[in-house]
């Protein structure tokens, strides 16, 4: 299946949570991670996200720096990457900044039709699978759109769904140094979790950062555990 290349891109705490367990946002990277971030989402082809996020934290998903957008139009680019989320009942709300042009929803055949009409006249809707988003389809059609590099911003669900798949390259983990805890506070993967085979990784660098650290992992192909499509 020809695809596009998938990052995973991520802050959490030094326990391994992305957020509380009131999922509210939490900011727990710098200055310097963040400009990372925003040089990262500059260098993709598409920015995706599930419904999840759109739900807790309604981002923009665009490209901060005026620098990095006038780059991106230099070198023959939009001025942002096409932005993508996994919505499988079209549950976007019609206010949400991610919408407008350049944006991509991933819908399914049992989305109310009412509410993909709607959303339809403010972007682009991708139909993928029956009840839940097929992962595999929606990376058919980013490739045949032209998408080479997707960088995906979560959430834990969306990250799960991805990895359990074997539809990620590589990923960049910011640790922050702080503690969320709680027992439901969402980790940076979420989902049923493997239960044998884990997926290995591969450490390309550790840099300090900030008041934490930014570790970048290669995931190791051979040791992913083969499974059908996981749809979100």
């Amino acid at each position: 299946m020809t695809r596009p290349n998938v990052i995973i891109n991520a802050a959490m705490s030094a326990d391994g949570k992305i957020s509380s367990s009131q999922r509210q946002q939490i900011r727990i990277s710098g200055r310097e991670d963040r400009s990372r971030v925003d040089a990262l989402r500059a260098e993709s082809d598409a920015v995706m996200v599930g419904i999840g996020t759109i739900l807790a934290d309604d981002p923009g998903l665009r490209v901060k720096s005026p620098a990095l957008r006038s780059e991106r139009i230099k070198k023959g680019k939009p001025e942002n990457p096409l932005r993508v989320v996994a919505d499988s009942q079209a549950r976007t709300p019609p206010q949400s900044r991610v919408l407008g042009e350049g944006c991509l929803l991933a819908v399914t055949r049992s989305a109310p039709p009412s509410r993909v009409a709607e959303l339809e006249e403010q972007c682009q809707i991708a139909v993928c699978g029956e009840s839940r988003v097929d992962l595999l389809q929606l990376m058919e059609i980013l490739s045949e759109m032209g998408i080479e590099r997707l960088m995906v911003e979560g959430g834990a669900n969306l990250n799960w769904s991805l990895l359990q798949v074997g539809l990620v390259d590589e990923l960049y983990t910011y640790i922050g140094g702080m503690l969320i805890g709680g027992e439901k506070a969402p980790s940076l993967v979420n989902g049923d979790g493997f239960s044998m085979d884990f997926p290995r990784l591969k450490l390309i660098s550790l840099q300090p950062m900030d008041a934490g650290a930014l570790l970048r992992w290669r995931i190791l192909r051979g040791e992913l555990r083969p499974e059908p499509c996981n749809e979100l």
